[in-house]
């Protein structure tokens, strides 16, 4: 017989009988495939009575059962990660099993390997550790978040329109030991995704319970020293909250030493208020201090002058602090349809001393800026979802969203300043007031082995100014509507092997200041993107990912931060091809794999004039890890590789590339973990950001334009206790 679609449905829950997320269930039987909601449960239409079902979820045995009655619950065991719990489901985002795989099998250990988890991110860091870090991906210099969407349980974390550059993504607010799961994409293709969704997304989902308590020790060279307390409160069926608390300081690895400070605060509670109603409070509070060397003159470290770790103005630095509120509802009207609103509120503060040009406009008190701005951010986001079947072939689900964001910038300042203590001028100071309204919707449908995904989405901004530099008060102010339409189409031949093709249209906002600089022109530029690929399980061990792309880019005018000036660019495309593979050879043996190549040309220039700076055409990261269930030995070796690559639009400046190692083992043994981390093991002398940049040092006469460099953390060594209970 046929089961209804009410009243009949099928729960997988943990050992600990806690409702589990994102199962792949497959009905043996007939073909069908299901997942789990946040309930742990899944639709039930076109199951019969006598349907066997295989059910699937990364760190947890493949359990097997055949339906005898309804409703049922299905409990799965937890276990060391395999690969053979893989499957490739007919989703869109179907590329979420590598990251699954990753969390795994190689844990996020530091703030800096959060977004190295994202096949094919590079991040560079050049500002003493309290800096967002700089972006790479797919042939973009992402400076700290231009090009990339990034969220945190549903709340942004791009800043829009920020004092040092637009969609500022400072991520050192979420500690690491409380990330679940990352959910990622690459191109435009995603309706729920809005404003810098362009080379991609990354959704962060922190966990709803931790695992254990735990206090962790850290402490290594340069005086490292980490201390991270993560506590269950309530662990309950119905009630669960916990809260994690750390601290970390370092001098780094510089002659001046960097005094950075930073304590993170983040509590999580959530609760089921009805079998149908689930709602959950987070919040945080994150705050950074440091000084930094800043970038330094190929030419002075050639000279012997200064050291690779030296400076020439050690007076750099800054401070930053976040706190977040967030509030989250989901109601389940039935097994089919449910209603997800997030709401959050940031108070955000940033100051930054930089000095990129030394003395090259103030011959007599040098070039040092300070960019400082006071923001606050508030928010709503709520999604409609609802699956449905049309007759016996074609099964799918329908989303549709709004979402609202303001962000009030007060005092956004960029200043000339001596010694981090006198403001010698204003080169831009003002408030931004700017708002973002967003709605969309998305329709798929699978019939047989196809899957096929529309979705259309809109975005309507408001941009207010005020120049306080300005003798007469005037708010300048812009508005723009940008329509995103998107389309996915998915062939699943099996549970091992999916052919995609994606195609849609992207955008990024620009800085409020280059909106009425252009009186509303250019505002929301464009991007146009493609993917062809495959996802594939040859084996049971083994999963690969191989895809072309290409990505177009509009005119856009873009506002330098750190001059306080529009600078105009033009259109661009970028194509390329990327592999990533996961191999499990022994059961408790990992090996990852990511190249990505990418062609990227400025398309209105000449040729040989027409490179995108620091636009990275070769990258590949690769490890291999060890988990062993017996003995408690873990550890990992990774590798990250990026090219040579242009550092201006001719090519005659080139930033080096590099290839660094990192090695980490440890042991668990009873309540304990001991481990030992090692950054750079070789200790190769590598640059961790450069840039072309015309500066002129005290005793020059004349201008240099050559690299300027932030040398990468050299040979780094640190040891981990941690005490589970």
């Amino acid at each position: 017989m046929l089961l209804g679609q009410t009243k009949n449905e099928i729960t997988v829950l943990d050992n600990g009988k806690r409702p589990l997320l994102g199962v792949q269930v497959l009905n043996v039987t007939k073909g069908n495939h299901f997942h789990t909601n946040e309930k742990g449960t899944f639709q039930t239409t076109k199951i019969s009575i006598g349907d066997t079902l295989k059910a699937y979820l990364i760190g947890y045995e493949i359990v097997e059962v055949v339906i005898e009655k309804l409703p049922t619950q299905i409990v799965m065991q937890e276990k060391y990660a395999s690969i053979e719990e893989v499957v490739v489901a007919p989703e869109v985002n179907a590329l979420n099993l590598f990251t699954d795989i990753d969390i795994q099998t190689n844990p996020v250990n530091s703030s800096q390997d959060i977004l190295r988890q994202v096949p094919g991110l590079i991040i560079g860091q050049h500002a003493g550790g309290g800096k967002a870090e700089q972006i790479f991906l797919r042939g973009f210099d992402i400076d700290h978040g231009t090009d990339i969407s990034i969220n945190v349980d549903g709340m942004p974390v791009n800043v829009v329109s920020h004092a040092h550059g637009q969609g500022y993504a400072d991520l050192h607010f979420l500690i690491p030991e409380t990330i679940e799961k990352i959910d990622f994409g690459k191109g435009t293709y995603y309706a729920e995704q809005g404003n810098f969704n362009t080379a991609g997304y990354v959704n962060f989902q922190t966990k709803r319970i931790l695992d254990y308590n735990s206090i962790k020790l850290e402490g290594g060279q340069f005086d490292t020293k980490r201390i991270l307390g993560a506590f269950n409160v309530a662990k309950t069926n119905r009630h669960n909250a916990y809260v994690a608390l750390e601290y970390l300081d370092t001098d780094g690895a510089f002659e001046s030493p960097q005094n950075f400070h930073r304590i993170n605060l983040f509590g999580k509670y959530t609760t089921d208020i009805t079998p149908n109603d689930k709602l959950g409070v987070s919040l945080s509070h994150f705050t950074s201090k440091w000084d930094a060397s800043g970038q330094v003159p190929q030419r002075s470290v050639d000279n012997g002058s200064i050291s690779r770790f030296g400076a020439i103005d050690d007076t750099e630095g800054g401070s930053t602090s976040r706190t977040n509120v967030r509030l989250h509802y989901d109601k389940f009207l039935n097994e089919n349809a449910v209603i997800k609103t997030n709401f959050y509120y940031s108070q955000y503060d940033f100051e930054l001393y930089s000095n990129f040009t030394f003395f090259l406009e103030d011959s007599i008190n040098g070039d040092q800026i300070k960019q400082h701005e006071t923001r606050t951010m508030i928010g709503l986001n709520s999604e409609y979802f609802q699956s449905f079947s049309l007759g016996e072939k074609v099964e799918g689900h329908l989303k549709f969203g709004v979402s609202l964001r303001n962000d009030q910038s007060q005092d956004n300042e960029l200043s000339h300043t001596l010694n981090r203590s006198e403001t010698l001028s204003y080169l831009s100071l003002g408030d931004i007031n700017e708002t973002n309204l967003g709605a969309y919707a998305s329709a798929t449908f699978d019939y047989g082995k196809w899957t096929l995904n529309l979705g259309v989405r809109a975005d309507y901004f408001n941009f207010e100014y005020n120049d306080a530099l300005l003798t007469n008060y005037e708010t300048q102010t812009a508005s723009k509507i940008n329509i995103s339409p998107k389309l996915n189409l998915l062939y699943n031949y099996s549970s091992t092997l999916q052919g995609y093709i994606k195609a849609g249209k992207g955008f990024h906002s620009n800085d409020t200041r280059v909106v009425v600089a252009q009186n509303g022109r250019q505002i929301l530029p464009s991007a146009y993107g493609v993917d062809a690929g495959l996802i594939w399980k040859p084996m049971k061990r083994l999963v690969l990912n191989a895809a072309y792309w290409y990505l177009f880019l509009e005119q856009e005018f873009v506002y330098v931060g750190d001059a306080g000036i529009v600078e105009p660019s033009g259109q661009t495309q970028r194509q390329g091809v990327e592999l990533s593979v996961r191999y499990q050879p022994l059961k408790w043996l990992f090996w990852n794999f990511d190249a990505n190549y990418t062609h990227a040309r400025a398309t209105e220039e000449e040729e040989g004039e027409n490179y995108i700076p620091l636009a990275p055409d070769l990258t590949i990261t690769s490890g291999i890890s060890i988990r062993h269930a017996q003995t408690g030995l873990y550890g990992g070796l990774n590798m990250r590789y990026i090219k040579d690559r242009p550092a201006n639009e001719d090519n005659s400046i080139v930033a080096k590339g590099y290839t660094v190692f990192d090695l980490n083992v440890g042991w668990e043994y009873k309540r304990f973990n001991f481990g030992v981390r090692v950054e750079n093991l070789f200790n190769t002398e590598w640059n961790e950001t450069q840039f072309a940049t015309t500066s002129r040092l005290a005793q020059e006469s004349t201008t240099v334009e050559e690299i300027h460099f932030t040398p990468g953390t050299p040979f780094f060594i640190r040891g981990v206790v941690e005490y589970r209970f």
